[in-house]
């Protein structure tokens, strides 16, 4: 085992990043006419973040100036888990949360995928909210993870490459 190659597949989120994309959203909704008067706002509330408009369209549009901040911090929209929007009471709310660690579920595909497309000698564990991805030759496990920058359901980083 010791001449194995070895990477990890993550997905975290720098939650400082997160602060600053919605600390820029804040300004932005703060200074823009369309949003005077209709009670647009976005917050942390606990670990998830509240959108709060006195329309659906508000709302809806308070969500996709948080989105273009995340991208302009280099965060995928991958990370970010929004709801529908709902009344609650006068005013329309989303609330979204920021994904961290893999899902057992996407683990699972992620494994699945590295078992039927990557090269015969990749083998992949699940190691909690991560993946261990180890194969003899380097060239493999370099297959492996431009096979897996093109996976759609988590935005996935690796480290520890050995």
């Amino acid at each position: 085992m010791a001449s194995d190659s070895t990477f990890d597949v993550v997905s975290k989120v720098d939650s400082q990043e997160v602060a600053n994309a919605m600390n820029q959203a804040q300004k932005e909704i703060a200074q823009r006419y369309d949003f005077k008067g209709v009670g647009a706002e976005v917050d942390f509330s606990g670990e998830k973040i509240l959108m709060k408009a006195n329309s659906e369209e508000r709302v809806n549009a308070v969500l996709d100036v948080f989105q273009s901040k995340l991208v302009k911090r280099g965060i995928s929209l991958k990370s970010l888990d929004s709801g529908e929007p709902f009344a609650s009471g006068k005013e329309y709310r989303i609330e979204s949360s920021i994904k961290e660690g893999i899902a057992q579920d996407v683990a699972k595909k992620i494994n699945k995928l590295i078992r039927d497309e990557a090269p015969k000698g990749v083998k992949s564990t699940i190691q909690g909210d991560e993946l261990r991805v180890s194969s003899k030759s380097r060239d493999d496990l370099q297959t492996t993870m431009a096979l897996l920058r093109d996976f759609e359901e988590a935005d996935l980083q690796f480290v520890n490459f050995r």
